[in-house]
């Protein structure tokens, strides 16, 4: 198992996003602006699922990589840090989440 976080990942993609070097595709994802990152996180969810739902788990694997690389560059372009993200999922263990769903009206 390996030592590396969804923080060490948000580092990484802090860094690069300013970096302005042409040949990091975090630094032009976030030069195209939210809605092509945003776009690009769709991509990878349905990627995902195809992958998950042919049982190919080497694909979902990889799939799953690319999907949480994306949502880490949205959620640094939205100002949301990994942080935040456990903050509220470790909030919502005190119920259900068929309630906590229900608290959300959705």
């Amino acid at each position: 198992m390996t030592n590396f976080s969804l923080q060490d990942l948000e580092a990484i993609i802090a860094t690069r996003a300013t970096s302005g070097d042409a040949s990091s595709w975090t630094a032009t994802l976030v030069g195209s602006g939210i809605n092509k990152a945003a776009e690009k996180l769709g991509e990878e969810a349905v990627e995902t699922v195809i992958a998950a739902i042919a049982e190919d788990s080497t694909k979902t694997r990889d799939e799953a990589a690319d999907l949480l690389f994306h949502l880490l560059v949205v959620l640094h372009m939205k100002e949301v840090s990994v942080g935040d993200v456990m903050d509220e999922l470790e909030r919502r263990t005190g119920q259900s989440g068929i309630t906590e769903k229900a608290s959300r009206g959705g």
